[in-house]
């Protein structure tokens, strides 16, 4: 089933989101939901948070990544309560977008290496040490986790520059192919 994406603006996008464990409600049916809500909304990576889910849980998959960067491995992953332990090398820009956010691009600026622990979705432990491309799309993720978004990221004269964007966006005053949900919405009156 194809789940509904938060808009920028939505309280639930601020907050800090908890730690789930195996017996989560329909969890394997969530997870194939996030996959399939991804799918659909051209994206390479979707958050629980951003389908109105405050758990430590995101989806992946690099795949259109390929052709950018092919040395690069496609990985196609669930990550579950997953703690970014390490951030290694030097920063870098990297162009970024977001579900939440439509139609807005911007650089920003990551490391090109973490260590992170999580578990997959058959809540199996890793402790893997990613790079590149893929290290970027874990970052952005797992930021989603903690109510960061990719905008707060930015310089702050560009992001003050966006604010007029980022009000319409909460509004709906955008457009996105996928099914959305925006905070700020005002109703039509007859």
């Amino acid at each position: 089933m194809i789940l509904p994406v938060l808009a920028f603006g939505h309280p639930l996008l601020r907050k800090v989101a908890v730690d789930i464990d195996k017996d989560y409600p329909d969890l394997q049916q969530f997870i194939a939901d996030m996959f399939e809500t991804m799918y659909a909304s051209n994206g390479v990576g979707l958050a629980a948070p951003q389908v109105n889910r405050s758990i430590r849980l995101f989806v992946i998959d690099t795949t259109p990544y390929k052709e950018e960067y092919p040395n690069e491995e496609s990985v196609k992953r669930a990550f579950i309560n997953a703690t970014i332990v390490e951030e290694a090398g030097d920063e870098w820009a990297f162009n970024e977008g977001c579900l939440s956010i439509p139609d807005i691009r911007e650089d920003v600026m990551r490391k090109p290496q973490v260590r992170i622990k999580y578990y997959d979705e058959n809540f199996v432990f890793h402790d893997d040490v990613i790079s590149g491309a893929l290290a970027r799309v874990i970052q952005h993720e797992y930021d989603h986790l903690d109510g960061i978004l990719f905008v707060d990221r930015i310089n702050p004269l560009r992001k003050m520059m966006l604010k007029r964007k980022l009000s319409d966006i909460s509004k709906g005053i955008v457009k996105a192919d996928y099914k959305m949900i925006f905070p700020n919405l005002k109703k039509k009156t007859s």
